[in-house]
């Protein structure tokens, strides 16, 4: 399927038709003359993406029977290979295969970021295949404090991506930054206590 604008990856005419039932349309399609979709990764996305330690990875069967997988590891588990691709080290897990089975027959596939304590989610729309038997390409994707028994590379080829507003997106922190945080905390409160204690008294 040909696309004029990046953005017709994830508004295809059925979507287009709602938003044109729905009354925004207008505001969408402006927007792709103005400010359309980026088809590349940017510094800032590569930032975001470097600074992740979760993702969704959703594919479906070539019947379109839609799944979504969770990957997690240490920021910078999932890299940025180029301009226009993110690679992954699959692990070992529980041998259920669905997102290699769906690849297999559909490449079609769409990665989801969020970031819950800076409020921000991205959406990449793309075309994702996997990587058997390439102990380079596994070595370069392989984080240094990663966890877990590497099988594979997944690799994901960008169409287009977009950010989604902060709405509704609850503020939640990551239990070693909380931990971090309240060492901190109670380190300052010892160090005053320590500077009253070593006043004169009067």
């Amino acid at each position: 399927m040909t696309h004029h604008s990046p953005s017709d990856i994830a508004f295809s005419p059925a979507v287009k038709a709602q938003q044109e039932a729905k009354g925004s349309r207008d505001l969408f399609a402006g927007g792709d003359v103005q400010n359309p979709w980026p088809d590349r990764i940017t510094p800032d996305l590569a930032d975001f993406i470097a600074a992740q330690t979760s993702v969704f990875l959703g594919t479906a069967s070539a019947g379109g029977q839609p799944y979504i997988q969770h990957r997690g590891g240490p920021a910078g588990f999932l890299k940025v290979l180029d301009d226009y691709q993110i690679g992954f080290a699959d692990l070992a897990g529980n041998r259920q295969y669905i997102t290699l089975g769906n690849l297999s027959e559909n490449p079609q596939a769409f990665l989801f970021l969020i970031d819950y304590a800076q409020r921000r989610r991205i959406k990449l729309w793309g075309r994702a295949r996997v990587v058997e038997g390439d102990p380079a390409l596994l070595g370069r994707l392989v984080p240094e404090d990663g966890r877990g028994r590497p099988e594979r590379a997944i690799l994901f080829d960008i169409g287009t991506w977009d950010v989604n507003c902060r709405q509704h997106i609850p503020q939640r922190f990551e239990a070693e930054d909380v931990r971090a945080a309240l060492m901190q905390r109670e380190q300052r409160i010892a160090q005053l206590e320590a500077e009253l204690a070593s006043r004169p008294k009067p």
